[in-house]
């Protein structure tokens, strides 16, 4: 056994241990749902910042770089690290001092228990894609450790039972304290990179000059309506799209005051929003290092650049900490998103329909964890081949349409009704799969009209019934 695969071992044997540590604080659902609502600050900064930093920040956002450049990312990180700053700045208050278990509560609480069932269905299809995503990376990297010993699909499916282990039991505490291990992994193993790798290219100021002269800095498009509509769509994809998702809410909900829950967000965003940039830096230095490998690699699969790099030219303590940066990054994303739509499912469709108390409520979360796990792990090996950044992408577009219209506008517009919610979700779903099957060679992208047409339907469904009442009283009194 190689001295990298021992140290992976070791890494992994103790981000379980911490794991099932926590498990020994769950003793009632809030607990599991959001911690008891306890955790200070530095753990909130560090949950918050690994709700984003997964697979798709060291593995799929580099290759997107690669070959598009900044314009190819807005989505993520522009768009994921404004989102945690936004729902720091705008949403954590109003949503802190409700008290609420998940984000789907909210619905409920606001317009009515269908609204809540149909938006809390979005949320927990959106997370399909985005578990999936980490679930596709976790058989990458146990297959590239392995030599192709494991396979992608036996490597898929070991990460998602290992991951499993520890969310399980421990719930977001698990999360959390895992969460705070595997970001300070994250931090120090990329820094350490970034030195070597910057040696290894001739410093970091001679990729920065070429990555500049090759077109790769430039970040806003041309000025095209085609070019503006998709820029416009890919930014708000994920910036709107995540803002009503469980695993955001859980997160931030979790803090032990509503001042550390703002501060938190806000502090954990803008940690990704510098750290993401780190593994596009690493991935694009490989074109000066080795510019065979960067070649053979960009077309096909530029998801694998950044590992190559690292097997292929680094000392072995530097593979020992990429590897032990990459896992912990993926495992920290994907035992929150994990919890997170299975406890949306078990409170805000399951309850509706079963009567249950808060013991029967914590083991049936559990129950649908475990089947939720098979699930995505089905969905993974059915996805394989599609990128990792495409994978998570897509799994926003379904909050954006179907969710976060009623949330934003239910808290900042009190003339909000549950007809106007209604049609806001419905109109937003519609038109936007409409516009997936039907679209065609359409410049709009189909998320960026579903998020119009559901706009357009709350303020509509919304006015429209409070217009005619309005109208119908003033001919009563003219009429008496």
């Amino acid at each position: 056994m190689s001295t990298l695969v021992t140290f992976v071992i070791l890494y992994l044997i103790i981000s379980v241990a911490i794991g099932l540590y926590a498990a020994r604080m769950v003793h009632n659902s809030a607990d599991y749902a959001n911690a008891g609502r306890s955790l200070p600050l530095y753990i909130v900064i560090a949950t918050v910042f690994a709700t984003w930093f997964g697979s798709e920040t060291v593995l799929g956002i580099p290759a997107k770089f690669a070959s598009e450049g900044l314009r190819g990312v807005v989505e993520d990180p522009f768009g994921a690290s404004l989102c945690l700053i936004f729902v720091g700045l705008f949403l954590a208050r109003k949503l802190y001092r409700l008290n609420l278990l998940t984000i789907g509560d909210y619905y409920r609480f606001r317009y009515n228990k269908v609204v809540e069932v149909i938006v809390s269905l979005c949320i927990v299809i959106s997370y399909l894609g985005w578990v999936s995503a980490q679930i596709t990376a976790l058989g990458l990297v146990f297959n590239i450790l392995s030599q192709g010993a494991i396979s992608m699909p036996m490597g898929m499916v070991m990460g998602a039972a290992i991951v499993l282990m520890y969310t399980l039991f421990g719930g977001m505490w698990s999360v959390a304290l895992t969460d705070f291990f595997q970001m300070t992994i994250i931090v120090i193993g990329l820094l350490y990179i970034t030195y070597v790798v910057a040696g290894l290219a001739g410093g970091a100021d001679v990729v920065f000059e070429h990555a500049s002269k090759e077109g790769k800095l430039v970040f806003f498009p041309q000025p095209t309506t085609a070019e503006v509509l998709a820029f416009i769509g890919a930014g708000i994809t994920i910036m709107f799209g995540s803002m009503p998702q469980q695993d955001v809410f859980q997160r931030v909900m979790s803090a032990r005051s509503e001042n550390i829950s703002v501060t938190g967000a806000v502090a954990g965003g803008s940690l990704y929003f510098i750290f993401a940039f780190v593994p596009m830096f690493l991935a694009y230095s490989a074109q000066l290092i080795d510019p065979a490998m960067f070649t053979s690699l960009i077309d096909h699969d530029a998801q694998m650049i950044l590992p190559t790099l690292v097997l292929n030219h680094t000392p072995i303590f530097a593979q020992i900490l990429f590897f032990g940066a990459l896992l912990s990054a993926i495992m920290s994303t994907a035992s929150g998103t994990l919890l997170a739509p299975s406890i949306t499912l078990t409170e805000n469709i399951l309850r509706e329909f079963i009567p249950m108390d808060d013991a029967r409520l914590l083991m049936t979360t559990r129950i649908v964890v475990v089947i939720f796990t098979v699930i995505v792990t089905t969905f993974a090996l059915l996805s394989q081949g599609m990128p990792i950044y495409e994978m998570v992408g897509n799994a926003y577009k379904v909050p954006l349409v179907g969710a976060f219209i009623p949330l934003v506008m239910g808290l900042y517009w009190k003339r909000s009704t549950t007809q106007g919610a209604l049609v806001s979700v419905i109109g937003g779903l519609s038109s936007w799969l409409l516009m997936e099957f039907f679209g065609g060679d359409s410049i709009w992208p189909p998320q960026l009209v579903g998020f119009l047409v559901a706009f357009f339907g709350m303020i509509v469904g919304s006015l429209l019934p409070q217009w005619v009442a309005s109208s119908s009283e003033m001919e009563v009194s003219v009429t008496q």
